[in-house]
């Protein structure tokens, strides 16, 4: 029977934390097999900032995908953003011994080897080293140059840099939650992976990834990544702007937002008011929801005047880099009302909201066909190309079997054991038999969370 390649994604965000686990159907689609959620604590506009509390939430996480699948999650690709990412261009070149062979895999891997060995800034670390066109012998524009002949193999390379230390934290996390870190893959180019077709990345396209911390943007033109980009601003600014705008506590800020938000205020009526519950006893407040619209507004439109700036840093007003295909909205913050109107309406160029359900099986959970779970689909598609087995079915993990008392065999001196020993004895037996389970499921974070808890008492 062959094995089943079974995949897991876990999306850090600054408001949520996703693990997803999935594999591919006979039809290769994508068949989600359970999916946890929990409340992101520790992270802040995509940067882990809290060590122990982000820890606690992959675990929850972590704890409720199992449940609902059946499987135990042995490593993850983790999705990573914040506003330590950049990108830069790059072009480099190796001078092959033998023209007179065909370029092969192994003569692009060293060409990409030599880039991850650039000079970055201090404290910078190279995420991904993507190549763009090949040149070989002066001939330019080769997308495949596998199987070609040619003395001087050249390529440009678009390379994601983010800093070491944040890279390393959430590594840490992993770790200390007692999964694995199989990869590492950038937000925004595993939202493309789950949201845009092969055909508008050949067009010309940009997607916009609105999370809670922050807004990742990503371009294609040609197939080929063109541009990436992560802005420090994303969900939680509005709702932060709701709050104190509307003097009332961030949760009623948020279910206002996500309830009866718009971001155009034309839509809503002076006289559309809502009532807010008042706190202790107080008096309900109104609010007015063209108010309301009015601060959304405000502070979508900064925050898509940001990504339009990079799109036109990258040359969309060049007829050769034109975005044909337009603009594809993703994550929690494409679920706002009217949203997709204002981007088109500031940047004149076609919007669409991009959904993951194009690569999901039939029979998927609606709520997994969300803008807001695409960047987790698109990491477990990651791991389904890493081909790892990233979990394993829980009944069939062998369980460890309770230790069984066996009297010592000696020549000499003969050992006497009295009735009441034997008794105490398998009375522990039986004990250590009941806690064998609930030791696994505890021993992984009770040992990692000392390790770091030590570790912070140390750097102190």
């Amino acid at each position: 029977m062959e094995k089943e390649n079974i995949a897991v994604g876990l999306d850090i965000g600054t408001t949520k934390i996703v693990a997803m686990i999935g594999k591919k159907n006979e039809y290769g689609k994508l068949e989600i097999l359970g999916v946890g959620k929990s409340k992101s604590l520790g992270v802040a506009r995509g940067v882990v900032n809290n060590i122990t509390q982000t820890i606690q939430s992959i675990q929850q996480a972590i704890q409720e995908a199992e449940n609902n699948s059946g499987y135990k999650i042995k490593d993850v690709v983790v999705g990573i953003a914040g506003q330590h990412i950049r990108s830069i261009q790059h072009t480099d070149y190796i001078s092959r011994n033998n023209p007179e062979e065909v370029i092969g895999g192994y003569d692009i891997q060293l060409l990409i080897d030599q880039v991850n060995k650039l000079a970055m800034l201090p404290g910078e670390e190279i995420i991904h080293v993507l190549p763009q066109e090949f040149k070989i012998d002066g001939q330019s524009e080769i997308k495949e140059p596998i199987g070609m002949y040619g003395g001087r193999l050249e390529s440009s390379f678009h390379v994601v840099v983010g800093q070491a230390s944040s890279i390393r934290n959430v590594g840490r996390c992993i770790q200390s939650s007692g999964i694995e870190l199989s990869g590492l893959t950038l937000e925004p180019l595993a939202s493309a992976d789950a949201v845009l077709s092969q055909e508008e990345k050949e067009a010309g396209v940009a997607l916009i990834d609105i999370g809670g911390g922050t807004t990742d943007l990503a371009i294609f033109k040609d197939g080929i990544i063109r541009h990436t980009a992560v802005i420090p601003f994303g969900g939680n600014v509005i709702t932060d702007d709701i709050k104190e705008g509307c003097s009332i506590i961030e949760k009623q800020a948020e279910l206002l937002k996500v309830k009866f938000g718009s971001a155009w205020p034309g839509e809503n009526k002076d006289n559309e008011i809502v009532s807010i519950p008042g706190l202790r006893g107080r008096e309900p407040k109104e609010i007015s929801l063209k108010n309301l619209s009015k601060i959304i507004h405000a502070r979508v439109v900064e925050i898509i005047d940001q990504v339009f700036t990079e799109v036109k840093a990258y040359g969309h007003e060049d007829p050769r880099k034109k975005l044909i295909a337009g603009i594809v909205l993703t994550g929690g913050g494409a679920q706002l009302k009217h949203i997709k109107q204002l981007v088109e309406y500031i940047t004149g160029m076609d919007t669409r909201i991009g959904y993951p359900n194009e690569h999901l099986a039939g029979n998927s959970d609606e709520e997994i066909s969300s803008p807001l779970y695409a960047t987790a689909v698109g990491l477990v598609m990651n791991s389904i190309e890493n081909k790892t087995q990233s979990a394993v079915r829980m009944d069939a993990i062998e369980q460890p079997k309770a230790p069984v008392y066996r009297q010592p065999v000696v020549q000499a001196p003969v050992i006497e054991v009295s009735e009441e020993e034997v008794e105490e004895e398998a009375r522990n037996t039986n004990e250590k038999q009941n806690s064998t389970v609930n030791r696994i499921q505890r021993n992984f974070f009770d040992r990692y969370v000392d390790k770091i808890k030590d570790f912070l008492d140390n750097a102190e």
